[in-house]
């Protein structure tokens, strides 16, 4: 992954949640805030704003900024663990091209982040739920001699294989655990704006 790439990644990311803010808002509305969608969607604008105004000379630069922005842009649990997980990644990734196990390892990071903010464990209802099976297919895919494209279609799948699998999990983390098991039977729309992230990234990858 090149600057370029990271700038396309980041930009398609806006794009997806711009697309798809209705369905996340409708999930939260019934285990949150009813405002996911409209966060992040808020947020991404915000981003590809800031990322437009200025030339980036590193994959970490985008990232970083990216997690900024979100902090300072979406409200709500959102923001913050987006945010930690894009500037870990950016932390992490501190050169104008990185290798897919480079990424993996920004990747890596930012997840380590996430669950230090929110302290969720797979099986919480979270974003981790798809972040976690996003890297752990990315890395399996590394190690049978995929490259980047192939690799992030593979999180991508893993991702949302995870999303899928929050349906009948009781949430144990955030807003939707306080409905304990009324949680039972939702999507979680944080592993499933998660899941739009790993799909970009692919999208991206295979160009």
């Amino acid at each position: 992954m090149d600057t370029d790439t990271a700038l396309a990644w980041v930009r398609a990311i806006a794009e997806s949640v711009a697309a798809h803010a209705d369905q996340l808002t409708r999930l939260d509305a019934a285990i949150g805030d009813a405002d996911h969608g409209i966060n992040m969607r808020r947020g991404f604008t915000a981003v590809v704003a800031a990322l437009d105004a200025a030339r980036w000379s590193t994959v970490g630069e985008v990232l970083t900024k990216t997690g900024t922005t979100l902090v300072s842009t979406v409200g709500g649990a959102s923001g913050p663990l987006y945010g930690s997980a894009f500037r870990a990644a950016g932390k992490a990734l501190a050169s104008p091209e990185v290798s897919p196990e480079e990424l993996l390892a920004g990747l890596t990071a930012g997840l380590e982040a996430v669950q230090r903010l929110g302290t969720a464990e797979p099986g919480d209802k979270t974003i981790v739920d798809a972040y976690r099976p996003a890297l752990d297919a990315f890395e399996a895919a590394l190690r049978d001699g995929a490259d980047l494209a192939g690799a992030a279609r593979a999180a991508a799948d893993g991702a949302e294989a995870g999303m899928r699998d929050t349906t009948p999990m009781v949430a144990r983390k955030g807003r939707a655990s306080y409905l304990g098991p009324r949680s039972q039977g939702h999507q979680d729309p944080g592993a499933t704006s998660t899941a739009l992230i790993f799909r970009a990234l692919a999208e991206v990858a295979d160009r």
